[in-house]
């Protein structure tokens, strides 16, 4: 049945070559490719013949080789997966058992290099939150997350810090009239900046999610997302600040709706390109960095960082207009993102699902619960940990969990008891639904230095 286009039929039948139809999503991408280089029609006929007669002969073949692989596989009844881990270590104690075993699946994958896991570490898609995965040219879209480019920015300013206390309804009212937080939120009127004039088209999902984007921009989400004042202590000189009391704006939101839809598309294409994964490791599949799929999402993860910083970069802006304040520092940092990065003497893809950057010197944000602190921290560019540390806190206790034990006396007897504001939170959100961020921060002392704590006064959640 020869046919001028691949979109969604072949040129040849898989039963008369021998080759099961399940692998149908994995051939179809092979023969886009193989007609990108000019193999067509005949050509393409016969080169698919000789890989079903003998595919281990193109083990090595640019195009055909995971398909080979994969040929050689079928009628084996232990799944295409190494018997070993990759090495990886733990920080931590009393870890989520699940969340171990998360961490072993990704350790076992074939592409897998390292791994760690960190305190904060609780399940999660894929790879658990807290999991850290260094892989061999390949990048794994739960292995990222679905909020990709999660991300966190505080903005301090040269003010007193009683600012807090003698005009806490004004600051208050900045931040309820200038954020928008909830699923779907956005601003009546949408905001502007450089990131929705790059070119958005390279790919089907950010093609469709534009205007969404647009319309969601400048926006905070849902879950733990938050924007909150609050008194940063900073007890020696850091480089552009001067040690002191500080009155700071601290915000924690992501890519919003786009950022979750192209997880969701990008994982479901390295699934249908990866059957030979067993079932429950369906969400650690994997997209080659050599391949178009993995290249188109590496760019689209890529956007999605600019767009999580576009969003945090206007709601501090419209905040601290509002106030007629200006900034004299700042500090951000990605999580739920993927680098490529040097370890071990060699270049890998290292996936940071809830994970901060920690390099040696490097500055980030770990944040604590709605009223715990939250610490400006110096990496200190432990290779154990592939340069990396917590990102919070880390869940205790699902959402769900949280809903059923506590009420909402319990949330406002905690605020009380630590002089927190909360303009709005659901329940789920509770801090006794975390865990202990002294703990957190004290389990991972051969990670990062602390550099400065925020303490949290009048806190925006959804």
């Amino acid at each position: 049945m020869a046919m001028k286009s691949t979109k969604n039929k072949l040129p040849f039948r898989l039963s008369a070559l021998g080759i099961p139809e399940k692998l149908m999503p994995v051939v179809l991408q092979c023969v886009r490719q193989l007609e990108d280089e000019g193999v067509r029609g005949k050509a393409l006929r016969r080169l698919f013949g000789r890989l079903a007669d003998d595919p281990r002969s193109f083990s090595d073949h640019p195009v055909l080789g995971s398909l080979a692989g994969m040929l050689c596989g079928v009628g084996s009844r232990e799944p295409a997966l190494p018997k070993s881990e990759a090495p990886w270590r733990a920080w931590g104690e009393d870890l989520d058992p699940k969340a171990v075993q998360q961490m072993r699946d990704g350790a076992s994958l074939p592409v897998a290099v390292s791994g760690a896991l960190m305190p904060d570490a609780h399940v999660g898609y894929g790879l658990p939150i807290g999991g850290v995965l260094a892989a061999d040219n390949a990048v794994i879209p739960y292995g990222v997350g679905m909020d990709i480019a999660c991300r966190m920015k505080m903005s301090v300013f040269a003010l007193s810090p009683q600012l807090i206390d003698s005009h806490g309804d004004d600051l208050a009212l900045a931040i309820q009239q200038e954020t928008c937080f909830g699923v779907g939120g956005k601003f009546q009127v949408r905001k502007d900046h450089a990131v929705m004039h790059e070119d958005w088209g390279f790919s089907p999902v950010t093609a469709r999610m534009r205007d969404t984007a647009w319309a969601q921009l400048g926006t905070s989400g849902s879950g733990n997302h938050f924007v909150e004042w609050g008194v940063l202590d900073v007890p020696l000189d850091m480089p552009g600040l001067p040690a002191g009391m500080y009155p700071a704006l601290l915000s924690h939101s992501g890519s919003r709706g786009t950022g979750g839809e192209v997880a969701k598309y990008y994982s479901a294409l390295a699934r249908r390109l990866h059957p030979e994964l067993p079932r429950d490791l369906g969400h650690l599949a994997w997209l080659g960095l050599d391949s178009d799929p993995g290249r188109e999402y590496w760019a689209a993860m890529e956007l999605m960082g600019r767009y999580s910083a576009a969003n945090h970069a206007l709601i501090h802006r419209a905040v601290a207009a509002h106030l007629g304040f200006s900034p004299v520092w700042i500090v951000e940092n990605h999580h739920n993102f993927a680098w490529k990065e040097e370890h071990g003497g060699r270049q890998v893809i290292v996936h940071r699902k809830g994970a901060t950057p920690a390099g040696a010197g490097i500055l980030g944000i770990i944040p604590g619960t709605m009223v715990d602190p939250a610490y400006v921290v110096e990496g200190l560019g432990n290779p154990l940990s592939l340069c990396s540390a917590a990102h919070g806190a880390g869940r205790a206790m699902s959402r769900k969990e949280a809903l059923k034990r506590f009420r909402r006396g319990d949330l406002e007897h905690v605020l009380r008891e630590r002089g927190v504001r909360l303009l709005s939170g659901g329940l789920d959100e509770v801090p006794m639904a975390y865990k202990n961020i002294g703990s957190v921060m004290a389990a991972q002392s051969d990670l990062v230095r602390i550099r400065a704590t925020f303490v949290p006064r009048i806190v925006k959640m959804a």
